[in-house]
């Protein structure tokens, strides 16, 4: 992926190579008219606004059948990622595959989490898994909580980073803002994680709780602080970043201790 603004990738070229995927695997689908359908709306879009117009594109032309459809999408999603790294230079084009999940698969809660553990292990799916915690909080933790005993690292980082309640680019999850509880049996899975994929989610989970329920998640903190391994002592030290840039004494004892 040679550089260029991100959401410049996602055009009629993207637009074929999903389609060509999608027909060298069978799949009876119109080329043509999703490359046009895609094509005539392009121009004025922002990155966002790409993604869904070919999720939306996807939805159109492939059957009106979601498990069905799932599984074709899910059959042309290749090899996983291995790295910690990629997401979004080697499998961007897996975006509007996610959106997809993420706005017509409510209906059909095992199919998607299905198909969400599969996207995160070459994409991400932070963004698509908010909408089913909003619908569905207790069996989405449920699903998250075994996810976070995952052997792959990417489907154990969405466990947290899926959860984070001021996830970037992200709706708010205003019942984690309320009550972040639900989601410590999560990262208490995650504290020692060997992953520093998984530590810096877990860290960015701990820090958007510490913005907004500051007493609660120092009171979390303290409790791991007892026999800390060199991972949650890193943990717990960047996920204070915001508390020291505020000069708050507890965070600096804590440092101290670290």
């Amino acid at each position: 992926m040679a550089y260029k603004q991100l959401k410049l990738w996602f055009d009629t070229d993207l637009a074929e190579l999903l389609a060509g995927k999608l027909l060298a695997n069978g799949v009876d689908f119109d080329k043509v008219s999703f490359v046009n359908s895609v094509a005539e709306k392009l121009a004025y879009l922002e990155l966002k606004d790409r993604v869904e117009l070919m999720a939306d594109a996807l939805h159109t032309h492939l059957p009106n059948d979601y498990p069905t459809t799932a599984s074709h999408l899910m059959n042309i999603l290749g090899p996983k990622n291995e790295k910690e790294t990629g997401m979004f230079k080697e499998f961007y084009w897996v975006m509007p595959i996610a959106k997809y999940v993420e706005k017509y698969g409510l209906g059909h809660f095992d199919t998607s989490m299905s198909a969400i553990r599969e996207i995160t292990q070459r994409n991400t799916g932070e963004y698509t898994i908010r909408p089913y915690l909003e619908k569905f909080p207790e069996q989405t933790l449920e699903v998250m909580l075994s996810w976070s005993k995952d052997n792959n690292k990417h489907v154990r980082r969405l466990s947290s980073e899926g959860v984070r309640p001021r996830l970037p680019w992200a709706s708010k999850l205003d019942q984690f803002i309320q009550d972040p509880s639900p989601i410590f049996l999560i990262l208490d899975n995650l504290k020692d994680d060997s992953s520093k994929y998984v530590q810096k989610s877990v860290a960015n989970c701990i820090n958007d709780v510490l913005k907004d329920n500051p007493e609660v998640g120092k009171a979390w903190v303290e409790n791991w602080i007892p026999n800390a391994t060199p991972q949650r002592k890193w943990i717990i030290k960047h996920a204070m970043r915001y508390l020291i840039k505020k000069d708050d004494q507890w965070a600096k004892r804590i440092l101290t201790q670290q």
